[in-house]
């Protein structure tokens, strides 16, 4: 997705425990929707902090994290195939948020926003059982965040969006690019 914005960039893990960071976020009252904001921010300072000091003068880094939300409550990636099957059923029907935090980091200037987008899924009829069982069995669930990709099967329970569709894919690509614009822009005057 990035490669929509540029062509040239690595990717570079951070090594950070995100669940640690969830753990603690929690208990100081980070709202559910910032939550994905300050994890991409903690995740671009981590690989901002491994580079060389030569790197730090020319790189942008860009650290991003996702949250499926709803009723406040953040929905992971689920711990099995029960549990995508609850998560599937309990949005079904209902509308939760897609929050994708965004953090840009170089040596002089860092810039951290998050968007939203609303996904809508379709009611939870026998035809929506049967579509959730039968992407449940397909495996796709159990990598992502609320236990569907909207780039696959996942799809067909979503009834509709309002917003972003690259950022429920997990990077809002337009928001990114305008938001490195004026990073660039600022740097140079």
């Amino acid at each position: 997705m990035l490669s929509l914005v540029t062509d040239d960039f690595e990717i570079i893990t951070a090594d950070i425990d995100e669940r640690a960071a969830e753990i603690r976020m929690e208990e100081e009252g980070v709202p559910a929707n910032k939550v994905s904001e300050r994890l991409a921010e903690i995740k671009a300072e981590a690989v901002f902090d491994s580079l060389t000091e030569e790197e730090k003068d020319n790189f942008i880094v860009i650290g991003a994290d996702t949250s499926v939300i709803l009723d406040d409550v953040i929905y992971g990636k689920p711990e099995d195939r029960e549990d995508a099957v609850r998560m599937l059923s309990s949005m079904s029907g209902r509308a939760h948020v897609v929050a994708t935090g965004v953090a840009l980091f170089t040596r002089s200037s860092k810039r951290v926003f998050t968007e939203e987008t609303r996904v809508e899924f379709n009611a939870l009829d026998d035809y929506q059982k049967t579509l959730i069982s039968e992407y449940c069995d397909s495996r796709s669930p159990f990598d992502k965040a609320g236990a569907y990709g909207i780039q696959d099967k996942g799809a067909l329970l979503i009834k509709g969006i309002d917003g972003d569709y690259s950022n429920v894919v997990g990077l809002p690509v337009a928001r990114l690019a305008r938001e490195l614009a004026i990073m660039v822009k600022y740097s140079l005057e």
